[in-house]
């Protein structure tokens, strides 16, 4: 399965399957401009932040956030192979 990784606002948004959860982001996050790596729940990206010219990495350790939510993490997390990146608001 692949998952979609995006940031509307102020938040967030990672969606899989038939789930969607959205979480805080920094202040100052324009966008996430790329995956670098998806490691079963902990993605290191990269992002944009207003202050700042290039691109930043940064880390997402989704398990703990799930763990808030009281939703279980591996069997969420285990069906995904893949993170895209996606803005698509249609």
């Amino acid at each position: 399965m692949k998952a979609t990784l995006s940031n509307i606002g102020c938040y967030t948004v990672f969606s899989a399957g038939d789930r969607t959860i959205r979480f805080r982001a920094p202040y100052s996050l324009e966008r996430y401009t790329a995956i670098k790596e998806w490691d079963n729940g902990y993605i290191v990206v990269m992002a944009k932040y207003k202050q700042n010219k290039k691109d930043e990495e940064e880390y997402i350790d989704l398990i703990p956030i799930l763990d808030n939510l009281y939703i279980d993490a591996d069997a969420f997390l285990s069906p995904i192979k893949e993170v895209n990146l996606s803005y698509d608001t249609d």
